[in-house]
């Protein structure tokens, strides 16, 4: 039996690639089914990661990211401004742009209404310092009611029950449905236009039916959601800058 004395030694974590004076950590992921080096830069989290086959040298893998500084920067310069949630932001709420106003003096739940000259606002009463927290659990539950109805619309179509519906901060998909029928769904759905929530509702609701993305699955969608194109439309342009709200 042979003893390999030059075993590899475990990849570190991230790397920092520099450019422009500008550091930026990446990521190391080892794939076995990975053909080739890749970069991917997240518009939803900024994360960066590199992906090395199996056999790829990391030190391959190292100078690849490195020679790829200029193109890591101009995807992280277009990832959308951070919006947080703080007086005198403006979010969309249902598409429609509201800006956050607080009361400190004021008492009452948080709710969408307008100001003196009729402008769309968000109204949060409290302590300055209970605001984000505020503001995300009002987006939560109008999301929650939002997708109530429309999946409840179209349940009744196709005629097969959800088990439940639960909201998370989901980052890599917009939706989900399980095999017992409990159907998940981003709370920042909510910030879309509502035709787009729509989609997503009709969409997880059809995965009831048909657990894939075949042909069938694709006809139903759009038999639930006429305007499935139009919906997937958006999200492709817009949806990653909703991750950055909040």
């Amino acid at each position: 039996m042979r003893i390999s004395l030059f075993r590899r030694q475990p990849d570190p974590d991230r790397i920092e690639v520099v450019h422009a004076g500008t550091l930026y950590p990446v990521l190391i992921k080892r794939r076995a089914n990975a053909r080739r080096m890749t970069l991917r830069v997240s518009q939803a989290t900024g994360e960066i990661t590199l992906t090395l086959p199996e056999r790829a040298e990391f030190a391959a893998g190292r100078a690849f990211a490195e020679n790829h500084g200029g193109w890591i920067a101009a995807r992280m310069a277009k990832r959308p401004r951070a919006v947080p949630f703080a007086p005198g932001e403006v979010i969309p709420l249902r598409g429609v742009p509201h800006r956050i106003v607080h009361g400190a003096k004021a008492r009452g739940l948080t709710r969408a209404t307008r100001d003196g000259d009729g402008a769309p606002v968000i109204a949060v009463a409290g302590e300055a310092a209970h605001l984000p927290r505020r503001v995300r659990d009002f987006l939560r539950r109008l999301a929650l009611e939002d997708l109530e109805k429309a999946v409840g619309r179209h349940t009744a179509t196709l005629g097969i029950p959800a088990r439940g519906i639960a909201i998370r901060d989901t980052r890599s998909r917009w939706g989900s449905c399980s095999s017992q029928g409990h159907l998940s769904f981003s709370w920042r759905l909510i910030l879309a236009p509502p035709s787009v929530l729509d989609y997503l509702a009709a969409h997880e609701v059809a995965h009831l039916k048909e657990m894939n993305h075949s042909h069938r699955f694709w006809a139903l969608t759009h038999r639930l959601c006429p305007h499935t194109q139009e919906a997937e439309a958006w999200l492709k342009r817009h949806g990653a800058g909703l991750h950055g709200y909040g």
